[in-house]
């Protein structure tokens, strides 16, 4: 398992998701979710939709960062019931960022000439 810091953590926390969806463990909350079915996987990202907006608003650093992690696996398990892998999204944000990158510069005007 990677260090706190490594982005591979996503690749992995989806892996284990994926092995929950595919082998599930009884007691396990991930297992939970995927026998539940979609509708209870998609009730929960709103509910941690809502808690991250409210953490946002409350300002805490830390509350920020517990939300969006919750908000993250919650996508992951969704993501993992429908077939979406983190290389998917990956792939969409480099092209994203591409095109970000292509934006042509705007123009300055001097309006003194």
């Amino acid at each position: 398992m990677s260090d706190n810091g490594s982005p591979d953590i996503i690749r992995e926390l989806y892996s284990v998701i994926t092995a929950r969806k595919a082998a599930p463990e009884e007691g396990s909350y991930t297992s939970y979710l995927f026998e539940s079915g979609l509708d209870k996987i998609l009730k929960k990202i709103g509910e941690e939709c809502a808690e991250t907006i409210i953490a946002a608003k409350n300002g805490s650093r830390e509350e920020i960062i517990f939300e969006v992690s919750d908000l993250i696996y919650h996508l992951l398990v969704m993501m993992a019931e429908r077939g979406v892998t983190p290389d998917d999204i990956f792939a969409e944000l480099a092209e994203r960022s591409k095109k970000m990158h292509n934006l042509k510069q705007s123009k300055t005007v001097d309006k003194n000439t």
